[in-house]
């Protein structure tokens, strides 16, 4: 079989394909953001501890950091698409779990975190699939506007996930959430199975760590791609406040799950506003700045976050640090796409999952340390400084970046 075609259209939402693609990216987001949420509101009922909310994050991105680079590895040479279905499966499996754990009453958080662990491992297939897909199923001159596009999709499952798993666990208790969530990730497997993609160019044959290093030294050789996947790395490492929200809403603000997951949204929902726009008017000239700019906006957003009191002006905080993340994940995405080659997709979508999923989890997990040694509040200070930092460390030490022009890649 050969390469299926790129379909050659003025917009990529009139590709059927890669609507399918969409679909299943919104069903498995909208799984692992429920299940995301519901976790965190799970545990803190059990342990009323920061630390246990950073220990979330932990459990996941160490099963998740070992399987990355194999799982790049895989979809390169053998199924741009299965190991996807594989994810979804096992999220399902996972949220089943999860549901079983909490309906036995069990005060202990141990087998929670085992749980969130199995769902690490197919997180780690998830991303270098869409990437691969995407890039498979489109033709270049499309890669900014899908980028855009896919952008706003993941954020709007980021919202509606969030706020879904608060509304029912309102509603209905942590089960019901749990249930929700099994569902929409067999639902996204089936998506992706339907798919039909035609059978991928050979890949010459390496040994399955002379495949890794290859990819690591790709990525490592080009300024651009490694000064983009750092920079988000340690914003997000540093700066993210997600997983301290739970003790927000306890300690500070004095609400309930339903404004938990009103928190949780507000970034995804600031990110959707700025993905349509983007993929109408793509920020192609002075590229590097924009980036650079946007990730200084959101350590601005999280200082500001950390100083205030009420709950209403938090709520859009965190809007607006979201439409600075969405520029930053968006331009990042586009920068992915058009500096790779397609034989080696695979494993430089999963070495930016390194970058950017293990941080988020590394950065929860940061963030309750911070918060147990700092107190609530000096933490989410401190990571909105540091990731300022970090943007003037990246703009001195990374020049191609600070100057691109993203016309020069097409």
């Amino acid at each position: 079989m050969t390469t299926l075609p790129a379909v050659s259209l003025t917009h990529p939402l009139r590709n059927r394909n890669f609507l399918m693609l969409l679909g299943f990216r919104i069903q498995i987001v909208l799984a692992y953001q429920i299940i995301a949420v519901v976790v965190g509101w799970h545990i803190y009922e059990l342990t009323h501890d920061t630390l246990a909310l950073g220990l979330i994050g932990l459990s996941e991105v160490i099963p998740y950091f070992f399987c990355a680079l194999f799982a790049g590895h895989a979809i390169d040479h053998y199924s741009r698409n299965l190991f996807g279905v594989f994810a979804g499966v096992v999220v399902s499996l996972n949220a089943l779990a999860l549901l079983v754990i909490s309906q036995s009453q069990s005060t202990s958080s141990w087998w929670i975190y085992a749980a969130i662990a199995s769902g690490g491992v197919a997180r780690a297939f998830i991303g270098p699939t869409y990437g691969s897909l995407f890039a498979l199923l489109l033709p270049r001159s499309q890669y900014a506007r899908a980028a855009g596009v896919g952008s706003s999709v993941f954020q709007f499952s980021a919202v509606i996930g969030p706020a879904l798993g608060g509304v029912l666990v309102a509603w209905s208790g942590v089960s019901t959430a749990y249930a929700v969530s099994a569902m929409l990730a067999m639902s996204s497997a089936l998506t992706l199975f339907l798919l039909r993609v035609e059978a991928q160019p050979a890949v010459p044959s390496l040994a399955i760590f002379g495949s890794i290093a290859e990819g690591l030294r790709f990525v490592s050789g080009n300024q651009i791609l490694l000064g983009a996947q750092a920079l988000d790395m340690f914003a997000v490492l540093f700066g993210g406040a997600i997983a301290l929200l739970p003790a927000y809403i306890h300690d500070i603000f004095h609400y309930g799950p339903g404004a938990l997951g009103m928190l949780r949204s507000a970034p995804a929902a600031g990110a959707i506003v700025i993905g349509i726009i983007l993929a109408r008017h793509p920020l192609n000239k002075h590229a590097g700045l924009w980036l650079l700019a946007a990730v200084a906006g959101f350590g601005l957003c999280m200082i500001v976050f950390a100083l205030n009191t009420h709950f209403w002006f938090a709520v859009i905080l965190l809007v607006m640090s979201g439409v600075c993340d969405g520029v930053s994940v968006v331009m990042r995405s586009t920068i992915m796409q058009l500096s790779t080659p397609d034989a080696m997709r695979g494993r430089v979508a999963s070495i930016n999952g390194i970058f950017i999923g293990s941080s988020n989890e590394l950065g929860a997990f940061e963030s309750g340390l911070a918060a147990r040694l700092l107190g609530l509040v000096p933490s989410v200070l401190f990571g909105g400084i540091m990731t300022l930092v970090v943007v003037a460390t990246t703009a001195r030490f990374a020049p191609k970046l600070r100057k691109l022009d993203m016309q020069k890649l097409y």
